[in-house]
């Protein structure tokens, strides 16, 4: 859908957003959430562990099984990757890895015992709190990655200049409509703002930061 030149409206991830997708999609907004581990519309990633499990700090992990979503995920991959970097300078981190395929899967992992860590975005974690509590009280917190700008919302390259300030207009205009309130909430929107892909660049400089300490990988 991302590479249609009729695209008109979507959302994606901010590393393919700056990886693979980097001038293949033109930035809209971004949503604002309303939940720990937000401020504007920038996020962060829970690090989870099973709440019976002893660790207390990150380096007492050194050795277990860990779970991410994919490779291509910031919150699941390379937040957790930037939190793991400074203690793993003495070649591979984990002894085990396992791709889960999605946020929910990764905490079902650790909450079931299949792996011991994961890293999940905080506003899956809070709307899996609430929906979901019967896996998330099985784990528990035991870091806060760096923030990254949120999942942008995107149109084609080729749009014009006049449709993305009518898509960001209508966006606005969503997330003031008394009508929309209990929408909103739902979602845990609070607000959306404006984002180029500049403010993404915030993505590559966490990657960066893990590689230049010798943590190119999850592993």
């Amino acid at each position: 859908l991302w590479g249609r030149d009729d695209l008109l409206f979507s959302q994606t991830c901010g590393y393919p957003l700056t990886h693979e997708w980097r001038g293949r999609l033109t930035c809209v907004s971004a949503p604002c959430y309303s939940c720990e581990g937000c401020t504007g519309a920038d996020y962060c990633s829970f690090v989870l562990v099973h709440r019976d499990a002893e660790y207390a700090t990150l380096e007492e992990l050194r050795g277990t099984r860990v779970a991410f979503n994919n490779p291509d995920s910031q919150s699941g991959y390379s937040a957790l990757r930037a939190v793991i970097a400074p203690h793993a300078q003495m070649g591979p981190f984990f002894a085990e890895t396992l791709e889960t395929g999605g946020h929910a899967f990764s905490i079902k992992a650790v909450a079931e015992g299949r792996a011991d860590v994961c890293a999940v975005d905080a506003v899956l974690w809070t709307l899996l709190r609430r929906h979901r509590s019967a896996t998330t009280d099985c784990v528990r917190v035991i870091a806060v990655s760096p923030s990254a700008p949120g999942l942008p919302y995107v149109t084609a390259p080729g749009i014009s200049a006049d449709d993305v300030a009518r898509l960001r207009a209508g966006l606005k205009a969503a997330a003031s409509d008394p009508a929309l309130s209990d929408v909103r909430a739902a979602l845990l929107i609070d607000d959306v703002r404006e984002v180029e892909i500049s403010d993404y660049d915030r993505i590559i400089e966490i990657e960066e930061d893990a590689r230049t300490k010798g943590y190119d990988q999850l592993v």
